[in-house]
């Protein structure tokens, strides 16, 4: 099979393609004949060498793919060959095949495109992860999403919306929060012409928000915590903005409120199982109703991911960017 790594620490250019033997299935296991991949953050994260796998992961990066399955293990009862299917995975997507642990995988129903079912599980498994089981977000609360027009918020807007929050996002332009609310975002903030911590107070009539998804870290503390109602939640999922700020304490404890780091790739396998089980009951209604958009705005070939990365590098996309495999 063909497959492609990083052959070094940097841009786009690190990406090679190899010819890779097909791998072996265990017992447990599926494999799954790709049709497609998902680009994520943390994949470009990988190439840039701040995010490494965890140990035993694959050296092909890629955290999630859409496809059939080939084969099934021994131990396999829940799905057959020739089931359609996406999978969460903790690298090897970037492949024309990869095994994953037959409980990291996800159904995708027959009107769903394939192709386009490649941007559902790394982000839906993150969002539910976080927002839900993290971050216990709750009918008739607020929940604000920083970066609401990339895929991780794209999909926050509208998981929240459906579990009955009020969603404010934050964007970089007026044309990314014209999205942010085509998919059910109620407020937006756009950060360069305005202050996020006085538009959130204005929202919210000074209450502050229930719940922060941040991936900008140290940049946004401060105001993250300033912006959370008394027994509010901020859970970490990304460092856009540094690893390293200072807390006050005093202000985290008057308010009662909690902040949470969180990963998603190196969890354990048991865990990623009771994600995925919550992610699948979250999503499949509202993909049987056709509620649910995906978001995905680029597909490129095989043979031009290193193109996929330059796009993603630009800041300028929006909603999920996938591959064919």
């Amino acid at each position: 099979m063909q497959a492609y790594i990083y052959a070094g620490a940097g841009g786009p250019e690190v990406l090679k393609a190899q010819a890779r033997p097909i791998p072996e299935t265990a017992d447990h296991e599926v494999l799954i004949e790709v049709t497609a991949f998902g680009l994520n953050r943390a994949d470009v994260q990988q190439r840039k060498g701040v995010y490494p796998p965890p140990a035993g992961a694959s050296d092909i990066p890629g955290l999630e793919v859409s496809g059939t399955i080939a084969k099934v293990g021994k131990q396999v009862t829940e799905w057959n060959v020739g089931d359609r299917v996406a999978a969460l995975l903790a690298g090897g997507g970037y492949a024309q095949y990869v095994n994953v642990e037959s409980s990291h995988v996800l159904a995708v129903p027959a009107q769903m495109d394939l192709v386009e079912a490649a941007g559902l599980p790394e982000v839906a498994a993150t969002v539910v992860s976080n927002i839900f089981l993290e971050g216990a977000l709750k009918d008739g609360e607020t929940i604000l999403v920083h970066g609401g027009s990339g895929g991780i918020g794209s999909m926050a807007i509208q998981l929240a919306k459906a579990a009955g929050a009020t969603v404010i996002v934050t964007a970089s332009s007026e044309d990314k929060i014209a999205y942010c609310k085509s998919l059910g975002a109620d407020e937006g903030i756009n950060y360069r012409e305005e202050d996020v911590l006085e538009r959130v107070r204005e929202l919210t009539a000074a209450k502050g928000v229930d719940l922060i998804l941040d991936v900008v870290g140290a940049k946004y503390l401060a105001m993250n915590v300033k912006a959370l109602a008394v027994g509010g939640r901020m859970v970490v999922i990304g460092l856009q903005g540094g690893a390293k700020a200072e807390l006050d304490l005093r202000m985290l404890m008057s308010k009662r409120a909690r902040v949470i780091g969180t990963t998603l790739r190196a969890r354990p396998a048991n865990e990623k199982t009771a994600i995925v089980e919550e992610t699948s009951k979250r999503i499949e209604p509202l993909l049987a109703e056709g509620k649910l958009s995906l978001n995905v705005t680029k597909i490129y070939s095989f043979e031009a991911l290193v193109s996929a990365h330059e796009h993603f590098d630009s800041g300028t996309h929006l909603g999920k960017i996938v591959v064919r495999a």
